[in-house]
């Protein structure tokens, strides 16, 4: 029986927009810069300001798919040691969260816990979540923060490689380009 959460009925959304977002996060990151940098926050405000609501709508159906494909490419990565993958990387990605309570207030994890979870079990992370309602406000930061804790989570188990997350998904682009 289908579901109505299937990814197949799910809009894909701009991902290639989500990945600059995901991979510029990572590199600032990686490059120690934690803090907000003042100049790409006046950027990041600046692009966001010029998104009409279709094209915000898209981005955000864009990070639920980047969310889909690594919880999808993780299922698969742990089917092959006989692992489940919600098991594997749902308490780790929820114990960081609890780490950083400027980004995660207590009330947003369970929804990001459910977004993983519906990817990892096959459902599309933006259809489940419209079952409760219009995204919030205070869910956005979170949101862009779970992918990109996702992505850092794939690029240290394929042994440190701080591009895989993003190249796993510009392959996978540039596929679908190619049909």
């Amino acid at each position: 029986m289908s579901s109505p959460c299937d990814p197949a009925n799910a809009p894909v959304g701009d991902v290639s927009t989500a990945l600059l977002v995901i991979d510029s996060r990572l590199k600032a990151i990686y490059d120690g810069r934690t803090g907000t940098d003042p100049e790409q926050q006046r950027m990041v405000d600046q692009f966001a300001a010029s998104l009409g609501p279709a094209e915000a709508d898209a981005l955000l159906e864009g990070v639920c798919t980047l969310i889909y494909m690594y919880m999808d490419w993780l299922r698969v990565v742990c089917e092959r040691h006989d692992k489940e993958v919600v098991e594997h990387v749902v308490p780790t990605l929820v114990a960081t969260m609890r780490m950083m309570p400027n980004t995660f207030r207590p009330e947003v994890i369970p929804t990001m816990a459910g977004l993983l979870i519906a990817a990892g079990t096959g459902l599309s992370p933006n259809l489940w979540r419209a079952q409760y309602g219009d995204w919030t406000g205070a869910e956005m930061n979170p949101l862009e923060a779970t992918s990109v804790l996702l992505a850092e989570h794939i690029n240290r188990i394929v042994g440190d490689d701080q591009d895989f997350a993003t190249r796993l998904i510009a392959d996978a682009l540039a596929v679908t380009d190619d049909h």
